[in-house]
């Protein structure tokens, strides 16, 4: 057997400032859905994993919440330890920057990069650019920032080069079996996933500055024999102010969050969802260490 035919598996982290489509570089990179996305900076606080296996690999992607260069409260300080902590023990790295824009906030995040671990360029959000000849200018303004192993352009959206990209990173995976069984895409449970979905929601559905005022808790899950999930979540908010802002008039918006919700979670599940869904005020949790190790942050 030849070295292009052995098996290889291995970590690679997704980086970034926040923004640049991490998450949707991940969920299109393993074809389904693992990390939450919104048009808001920041969406993504936990540290998400994301597994494409195919005939020759196992590819493990690490999505990493953006990193943090504002915003100094003790969920942000952690957020930033995550990011950190990921790169540790990966094979590779994905820094990814967003097409037509580079400046200090990626130059922070390239600096917290490890010697020694190979990093791919991924130029993401590529159609913004009307022409490849208009491109290259800025890939090569890009490549005098540090010697990359590869510079892939790329746009996660369209799917566009993402085969390229994963033949990038294919070689720098070490040789070994597979950690995670073919069928799986991610190693985060059901409970976790849904309090994400809904944590999606309010990102997607409320006001600029409110979702970052909010976290979720599921307080109770369970599986039925029939398949049905009864989920019981709170969504924590900062300020008795923000619950009515949540709630909307005659409970419309928290409505139309928990309904959008139900049916990523019934599509992501593959079976019916009962969910519920109360708002709580719980000030302070954003600075508050034991009360962020209680909500799962790392």
């Amino acid at each position: 057997m030849n070295d292009s035919n052995l098996f290889r598996s291995g970590f690679i982290a997704i980086v970034g400032r926040p923004n640049v489509g991490k998450s949707t570089l991940l969920n299109h990179l393993v074809g389904q859905k693992v990390s939450i996305t919104s048009r808001k900076a920041q969406t993504t606080r936990h540290r998400i994993t994301g597994i494409l296996t195919d005939a020759r690999s196992q590819f493990v992607f690490v999505d990493t919440p953006g990193f943090q260069t504002r915003h100094k409260n003790a969920l942000n300080r952690g957020m930033n330890r995550v990011v950190t902590s990921s790169m540790r023990d990966v094979s590779a790295i994905l820094f990814v920057v967003e097409a037509r824009h580079f400046d200090e906030r990626d130059r922070q995040v390239l600096k917290l990069l490890p010697e020694g671990v190979p990093v791919i360029l991924a130029i993401n959000k590529m159609d913004y650019f009307a022409d490849k000849n208009e491109a290259l200018p800025f890939i090569e303004q890009l490549a005098k920032e540090r010697e990359f192993a590869a510079i892939v352009p790329v746009s996660a959206k369209q799917n566009k080069q993402l085969d390229t990209l994963l033949e990038a990173v294919r070689p720098f995976l070490p040789e070994g079996e597979p950690v995670y069984a073919a069928d799986e895409i991610t190693d985060r449970n059901e409970r976790f996933l849904a309090a994400e979905l809904l944590r999606e929601k309010i990102f997607r559905l409320t006001g600029e500055e409110l979702p970052y005022s909010t976290s979720v808790v599921i307080e109770q899950f369970k599986q039925e024999k029939s398949g049905m999930r009864r989920i019981h979540a709170a969504i924590l908010v900062d300020k008795e102010a923000h619950k009515p802002m949540l709630i909307g008039k005659d409970g419309a918006k928290l409505k139309e969050i928990a309904t959008q919700a139900r049916l990523d979670m019934e599509e992501m599940f593959g079976a019916k969802v009962f969910l519920e869904v109360f708002v709580k005020v719980r000030s302070g949790w954003a600075d508050d260490e034991r009360m962020l190790k209680s909500l799962g942050y790392e």
